[in-house]
């Protein structure tokens, strides 16, 4: 496990709570900084995708996929090269000249993609949307549990669209932003993160001011909880960056949906308009989770582990109450149908007793668990243990235990 070195933290801890639930992973063969993920925490990522994809694609995003490496071209015209060089990963070619980079974020990919062929009007706004890694060569001492990673795992999305388009856009962001965290129960405001009047970045005064104040009045119009913060926008465009309150009534920045008039010029972007002219179409960048390293790292602590039944990596614990042949069977039997049933279900037939082997799937905080003995065999109906947090369950066949926990996971109770 890596060390936990912040000794003054209040509440549980991301980093122990993942190595006890036994979710992720540090190496020093790998390097700090590069998590690992346990199969039990790849359920997590899964669970967290699948759950944004189904948002996304619900909302007309198209799904793209792109490389982990380019040429250091693309980022000198999207001017990252200029702006983050230092946090750069350079990888040398023993084939070409090139020199490479490992991707620090995926915007100048996704606009290759827009402008391999001609666009047309009619087919904007054009969404692309990606689950895929970057990479930023974070400084050693800054490095901390999942907060803060090199390989940073997140749910991009770029929107390539009219000026007119912004506040529909921007809304349905927005939307979907409010139905991801009211399943996560979490509550947040809005930070318009807008230029001050430092160099460092692109386009025009005249171009900002009005970016801004297409921010603002979304934010006005969407009714917001917000407030404005000058000096930390991207340095090619405002923000709306949201910020997530835990447990522990800390703030996070997790999500966010920005506004961009600068890239699609660097890049030269056009689509024909309806009157057979070239326009710069403008572009949002989105994304929903945010890093889902610093997601987990926030949520971890938020619920202590206590993952709802939904997104937990273990849903159901069968355990038997000895190692007679028909108990044991049984037990297999019941396991095999919860998966087949969507239901992720584990089997704990050791030689232990039942009160050790109850008490290590509550340590796991796994939601449900059955024992099965003799009377169970009999009857063929089972009493489910619940997690503390979760509602008690009554006396049932294994059955409508299993159809009850799939249905509850599909409607993410």
């Amino acid at each position: 496990m890596e060390e936990v070195k912040d000794q003054q933290q209040q509440g549980p801890d991301h980093r122990r709570l993942g190595y006890d639930l036994d979710l992720f992973t540090f190496s020093d063969l790998v390097g700090p900084g590069l998590p690992l993920f346990t199969p039990r925490g790849t359920i997590l990522r899964d669970e967290l995708y699948g759950f944004t994809e189904e948002l996304q694609k619900r909302a007309g995003y198209q799904k793209v996929a792109i490389p982990h490496i380019t040429k250091e071209d693309l980022y000198k015209v999207s001017g990252h090269w200029d702006k983050f060089g230092h946090e750069l990963f350079l990888v040398k070619s023993q084939e070409t000249k090139d020199q490479m980079v490992l991707k620090p974020m995926n915007c100048p990919h996704h606009i290759q993609i827009y402008a391999s062929r001609p666009r047309s009007y009619r087919e904007l706004p054009i969404r692309y949307f990606e689950n895929t890694i970057q990479y930023r060569d974070e400084k050693k001492g800054e490095l901390s549990g999942l907060s803060r990673v090199r390989s940073i795992s997140i749910d991009d999305a770029h929107i390539f669209c009219r000026l007119e388009e912004i506040e529909a856009e921007f809304t349905t962001i927005m939307e979907m932003i409010k139905e991801l965290y009211g399943v996560f129960g979490m509550e947040f405001r809005a930070r318009l993160s807008f230029r001050d009047d430092s160099e460092g970045y692109l386009g025009s005064k005249e171009t900002w001011d009005r970016a801004q104040g297409i921010i603002e009045d979304v934010a006005k119009k969407l009714n917001l909880d917000y407030f404005v913060a000058e000096g930390d926008a991207a340095f090619y465009g405002p923000k709306i960056d949201i910020l997530l309150k835990d447990s522990l009534g800390r703030e996070h920045q997790l999500a966010t949906e920005q506004l961009d008039f600068v890239m699609p010029e660097r890049f030269k972007l056009t689509y024909i308009d309806k009157d057979g002219k070239d326009q710069t179409p403008v572009m949002l960048h989105k994304a929903l989770l945010g890093s889902v390293e610093r997601f987990l790292s926030v949520y971890l602590e938020h619920t202590n582990g206590n993952f709802p039944l939904w997104l937990a990596p273990e849903q159901l614990r069968v355990i038997t109450l000895n190692e007679d042949e028909t108990i044991v069977k049984l037990a297999k039997e019941v396991v095999e149908k919860a998966n087949s049933a969507g239901v992720r279900a584990g089997l704990d037939d050791s030689n232990e007793s039942v009160g050790k082997k109850v008490r290590e799937a509550e340590l796991m905080k796994i939601p449900y668990a059955i024992v099965i003995g003799g009377k169970e065999v009999e009857s063929g109906r089972v009493t489910a243990r619940h997690r503390g947090d979760l509602p008690e369950l009554s006396e049932m066949t294994v059955d409508e235990l299993l159809q009850r926990l799939s249905d509850d996971t599909k409607a993410r109770k």
